[in-house]
């Protein structure tokens, strides 16, 4: 099966990045990326710097294949009509209402894409799932599909992505594996083949691997669980650490010489975030509630509640640092992005960390190198729990261009993310009397 036209509907974290290595990789295939929002479209065409996702190496690719074979748009509808091989890659957030609010994931967007794709489709088509998803949602999307559709075939592929924010493209790149699930009849297998032929172009085939499609919905939770479960267990460990007087980062040394476990993830911060972990996690929960198992379902939910709480101490330990009460304090909070390297603040740490040491009375003056003010704003005013008056924000938060700017009287410093400038940054700058709060742990 020849694939020469994709569409990916999608231009995220995920749809962006991956369509542009997809392009780099097979000049013989046109792909296209779709998304309903003009403005994120009209960035992606616009100056390399201005990109909506920030990615080391990213503009680059975008430089070289963006008009020749990658192209960005709002026309749904032609894309859709037009593409071979359609990617689905929507957000599926965590349900805020109704049934599993708070622990399942919420598929409107999908299921609005489903109906999409059925709506445009004039020609049978390969529909891929990128987004992670719970599993049997592909039994969902068919149901979709063939509900809103008439004598047109979709073959529906699971192909979840394994990307690290951050090192997104060197992880396109060099792939430790491709998970391709389809149906195990002939047409099911010849559009798991087709697929596997395009990311042949430059991922050994001993590492792609294809499975039925629920084993591979369900691999991408399992995998961010494993991984998460690293982090909480690590940060669980440095509170003994600071109880004990043993030194965390020679715990997580030690361990990780261990060949059974190894070094990776086994670095304590002041929790993990994004938009996988947290949300994967409590989809898992949730499954396994549904499926009755209780006990697997308490296991997992702890991971999510030490990584809350390891958030929590954080801003407690600035707290009690100052008998309780921050009231009249001057607090920098370095690092907004959930990790260093990517302009992503979902889930992000110093969203929780900041309202709880604002909540205690302090004023914030808050820097990262690529996320956005207004995106800072948006996560005060859309995350925080309570809802603060706009004169009371715009007298005790304050959002820094600089980091050089930070050479005045401070009372502390709360570095969140770990990111290379703050490594690099001479603190022989800060005033004397300023405490530095490094959850960065570098």
């Amino acid at each position: 099966m020849k694939v020469n036209n994709i569409c990916c509907i999608g231009a995220g974290y995920v749809g962006g990045p991956t369509m542009a290595v997809i392009a780099l990789k097979c000049p013989y295939i046109n792909v296209t990326v779709v998304d309903a929002n003009p403005k994120k479209i009209k960035a992606w065409n616009g100056p390399l710097e201005g990109l909506p996702v920030y990615e080391p190496g990213l503009a680059d690719i975008v430089k070289n294949v963006r008009g020749r074979n990658l192209f960005f748009s709002d026309d749904i509808a032609q894309n859709i009509d037009k593409a071979d091989m359609i990617f689905m890659a929507v957000n599926t957030p965590t349900k805020t209402e109704g049934e599993g609010a708070g622990m399942a994931a919420d598929l409107r967007y999908v299921e609005a894409c489903a109906k999409d794709i059925a709506k445009y489709s004039k020609s049978d088509k390969i529909v891929i799932e990128k987004s992670t998803l719970p599993v049997r949602t592909a039994e969902k999307i068919k149901e979709i599909l063939e509900e809103n559709s008439t004598d047109i075939h979709f073959e529906i592929l699971s192909n979840p992505e394994f990307l690290a924010e951050g090192t997104a493209i060197e992880d396109l790149f060099k792939s430790d594996r491709v998970l391709i699930g389809g149906d195990e009849t002939e047409l099911g297998q010849k559009a798991v083949n087709a697929l596997v032929d395009i990311y042949a172009n430059w991922i050994p085939r001993e590492k792609i691997l294809t499975t039925n499609v629920w084993s591979s919905e369900l691999a991408k939770l399992s995998s961010n669980a494993m991984l998460a479960q690293r982090i909480s267990s690590i940060n669980s460990l440095s509170v003994l650490c600071e109880k004990t007087g043993a030194d965390i980062e020679e715990l997580s040394k030690a361990i990780g010489m261990d060949h059974r476990i190894g070094p990776h993830f086994l670095k304590a911060s002041v929790g993990f975030g994004g938009s996988c972990f947290q949300k994967d996690i409590l989809n898992l929960v949730y499954l396994c509630k549904y499926y009755g198992l209780e006990k697997v379902s308490e296991y997992w939910h702890q991971i999510v509640k030490i990584n809350d709480y390891q958030k929590n101490r954080f801003a407690q330990n600035i707290i009690d640092h100052f008998g309780g009460d921050l009231t009249g304090k001057k607090i920098t909070i370095l690092g907004w992005a959930f990790k260093a390297n990517t302009n992503d603040s979902r889930e992000s740490a110093a969203i929780s960390v900041s309202e709880k040491l604002f909540s205690n009375g302090a004023t914030l003056e808050i820097y990262d190198p690529m996320v956005s003010e207004d995106t800072i704003l948006n996560d005060i005013k859309n995350k925080w729990t309570k809802k603060w008056g706009d004169s009371e924000m715009e007298t005790r938060i304050k959002i820094l261009k600089s980091i050089d700017i930070i050479q005045g009287e401070y009372d502390a410093i709360a570095i969140i993310t770990e990111w290379e400038e703050f490594k690099s940054f001479n603190w022989n700058k800060l005033h004397h009397n300023t405490k530095v709060f490094n959850g960065g742990k570098f």
